[in-house]
């Protein structure tokens, strides 16, 4: 198996991993593991409706710093419209085309690409799960149980979600807001427009409710974080008829929100609110991630300076985004997620430069001899 990231990414590329993914991508890669000398362990968690998930863990080395490299071979579905097909890719120009090429194909294939330089000292692993993009019930949160039953626990993780913005090296994220979604649903009772007193319209409620809501300012942001911000993304009464007060009002709110909240915490203050106004509604809380930071330090220092010895650029440290993987890892030791650009991720066309990944190789094994060395 070749070594360079270009012929790894496009080997990846060439397998349909619509999320959940299972089985042909996870072949490629330990084929191309194994003979670096991996040693690899494929398991299958979870039941539906949420898996089954395949996962891999390969782990090469012994004693020493462990760094661990975590992504995802899943990839959103991609849709129609493409230029070309989106799991056959194809050099077009300057770039790599194919569903996944920078979310995250491209970034596995330049780091297994580093690893076939020699390995200093210490150890590495390879944390890949196959539903990153999916509900992630069955992926990361397996992987790590995985590694608590095996003993394994790495001192430092990057993970390689595109991160960059305008060029390669610009940003690098060492933490990312939380997320929690509230479904809130006011009750009432059915009855003629003609004959209010005789019915209760649950809408004048749940407007009210979301007016207050609406007024909520969390909090004013802090040294790496914005401010977290309520949106309310979904209200539905579903009543087909003009001349009749419907029996319930529901809606959907979502927060994301920086590490002077916890997701439990933003629920209970949703449904303490909720209740004031509608005693009987139902309000279920669902936190998917919790806030995490990496505070600056010596992975945050190894990353920046190999980026900016293979760029000439010093990449921001940022939290901006949505939610990753990273949310889990970082219960288990310091994470930095540092990547492609994005511009493309999850779009038609989505499409990698080749030159990134030539330079991506070439800053994951700066990481691994710098922190492993």
């Amino acid at each position: 198996m070749t070594h360079d990231p270009i012929a790894l990414t496009t080997a990846l590329l060439s397998a349909d991993s619509v999320t959940p993914a299972r089985g042909q991508v996870f072949d490629i890669l330990e084929a191309m593991l194994v003979p670096l000398g991996f040693a690899v362990d494929r398991f299958v968690a979870g039941e539906a409706p949420d898996g089954p998930v395949e996962n891999l863990l390969a782990t090469r080395g012994e004693g020493g710093t462990h760094l661990a490299f975590a992504g995802h071979l899943d990839v959103v579905p991609p849709g129609t419209g493409w230029t070309s097909a989106p799991f056959a890719p194809e050099i077009r120009g300057d770039h790599l085309y194919g569903r996944g090429a920078v979310d995250m194909k491209g970034a596995i294939g330049a780091f297994v690409a580093a690893c076939a330089d020699p390995q200093p000292r210490g150890t590495l692993s390879l944390i890949i799960t196959g539903d990153e993009e999916g509900p992630a019930t069955f992926g990361t949160p397996a992987l790590i149980d995985r590694m608590a039953a095996r003993g394994i626990a790495p001192d430092l993780c990057i993970v390689g979600e595109p991160t960059s913005v305008d060029r390669l090296g610009d940003m690098m994220k060492i933490g990312r807001r939380g997320s929690v979604n509230i479904w809130i649903t006011v009750p009432g009772r059915q009855g003629h427009v003609a004959y209010p007193h005789l019915a209760d319209n649950p809408i004048p409620r749940l407007v009210a409710i979301l007016a207050e809501i609406d007024s909520i300012a969390l909090d004013h942001g802090t040294d790496w974080f914005q401010p977290s911000n309520i949106e309310v993304t979904d209200i539905t009464v579903g009543n087909p008829a003009t001349n009749v007060i419907p029996a319930q009002a529901s809606a959907r709110i979502s927060i994301r929100f920086n590490d002077l909240h916890r997701g439990a915490e933003l629920g209970a203050l949703i449904k303490g609110l909720v209740h004031r106004h509608a005693p009987e509604a139902s309000v279920v809380a669902r936190v998917s991630g919790e806030a995490f930071l990496t505070q600056p330090g010596r992975l945050s220092t190894i990353v920046a300076d190999s980026v900016e010895a293979h760029t000439g650029v010093r990449p921001a440290l940022s939290t901006s985004g949505g939610t990753s993987d990273a949310r889990f890892l970082a219960k288990l030791c310091p994470v930095v997620e540092f990547g492609l650009c994005n511009a493309t991720m999850h779009k038609l066309d989505e499409a990698v430069a080749v030159a990134d990944l030539v330079t991506l190789r070439a800053i994951y094994a700066d990481i691994i001899r710098r922190t492993l060395g």
